[in-house]
C-alpha cells in the first residue's frame, strides 16, 4: 500500500512540476533514483561502465540478479583511502580466480564523484571488478553497515561476502587476501 501510495504521489509531483515546459529530461538517473525510492529492498546500481545491477536484500543478506549462486563482495571503498588502494588489486585477484561464482561490486562512499575519477582510480589501483556510481549506493551502504550493526561512522575499505542470500563473513580495513580466499572457498564447499 505505501509502494503505491509514494508512487502515485511521485507521479503527481512529476506532471505538476513538469508543467508546459519540455526543457527537462526525464533522465535514466532520475528514473533509478525513483526505483530506489519504490523498493527499500531492491538497488539498481550503475557501474561506472553503465551496466546495471539489482541487488536485492534478503532477510540475512544481498543477492545479485536474483541469483543466490552467485557470491558478491561489496568493497565499500572511497578514492582517496590508502588501505583501499591497497585492498583493490586483491580483490581483482579474487575476481580473476572465481569469476564463475563470484562477482566484486565496489560501491564509492564518494556522493558526486565522475566516472573518469572512478576509471582512473580502478586504472591507477589495478582495480579490475566493478565499481558502481549511482544515487543507490549511500542507501545501500547504509543498509550493508546496518546489518552488520557497525552504525554509521566505520572504517573504510569494509569488505562484505555474501553467497545464497546470507552473510559468510566482513572485514573492516585492509585484509590479507589469504583470509578472504579462505572464505570464499569455504562458502563455494557449502
Amino acid at each position: 500500500m505505501f509502494k503505491k501510495t509514494l508512487l502515485t504521489l511521485i507521479f503527481i509531483v512529476a506532471i505538476f512540476s513538469q508543467g508546459c515546459s519540455n526543457d527537462e529530461e526525464i533522465t535514466d538517473k532520475k528514473i533509478e533514483e525513483v526505483n530506489s525510492i519504490l523498493s527499500s529492498n531492491e538497488f539498481v546500481l550503475t557501474s561506472t561502465d553503465n551496466k546495471q545491477y539489482v541487488i536485492t536484500k534478503t532477510e540475512n543478506g544481498f543477492v545479485l540478479n536474483n541469483d543466490k549462486e552467485m557470491m558478491i563482495i561489496f568493497d565499500i571503498f572511497a578514492t582517496w583511502c590508502p588501505p583501499c588502494r591497497a585492498t583493490a588489486p586483491i580483490l581483482s585477484d579474487l575476481q580473476k580466480k572465481y569469476k564463475k561464482n563470484l562477482i566484486v561490486i565496489g560501491i564509492t562512499i564518494e556522493d558526486g564523484i565522475s566516472h573518469e575519477k572512478l576509471n582512473q582510480f580502478k586504472k591507477m589501483n589495478s582495480a579490475n571488478y566493478v565499481i558502481v556510481n549511482s544515487s543507490a549506493n549511500r542507501p545501500l551502504i547504509s543498509e550493508i553497515a546496518s546489518m552488520l550493526k557497525l552504525g554509521t561512522n566505520f572504517p573504510i575499505p569494509l569488505m562484505a561476502i555474501y553467497k545464497d542470500g546470507k552473510l559468510v563473513n566482513h572485514y573492516v580495513g585492509a585484509t590479507e587476501e589469504e583470509f578472504v580466499e579462505s572464505d570464499i572457498k569455504t562458502a563455494l564447499a557449502k
